[in-house]
């Protein structure tokens, strides 16, 4: 059976450390460009940047949103942000706790 997901999203992005973490989820529920943030354990991230392999900790934001708030949220993001090119990736939920899922369209209506 196929749950209604409705226009729900998640976003995910990394930040430096814990304080910036929760300084952005503190923004993005208060001004319901979120509906939850959940923060992850400090993990170890390994890309390239400017030609030099780079190994930093940093903090995942799980960000559970909807369609219509994604762009706004997007833009928090970056705007708070230290990074130049900071991740900030959206993902479609196909299927979830229809109840959950209401709750959190109405948290994220403007």
């Amino acid at each position: 059976m196929k749950t209604d997901t409705g226009n729900c999203i998640l976003i995910y992005s990394t930040v430096p450390d814990l304080l910036l973490g929760k300084r952005i989820a503190h923004v993005l529920v208060e001004e319901k460009l979120a509906a939850c943030v959940n923060l992850s354990a400090p993990g170890l991230s390994i890309y390239q940047w400017e030609n030099v392999i780079e190994g930093n900790e940093e903090i995942t934001l799980t960000i559970k949103t909807t369609q219509e708030r994604q762009q706004a949220c997007f833009q928090k993001i970056a705007e708070l942000h230290p990074y130049e090119v900071p991740e900030i990736i959206a993902v479609p939920i196909t299927g979830g706790h229809t109840p959950y899922l209401y709750w959190v369209q109405q948290q994220t209506k403007i």
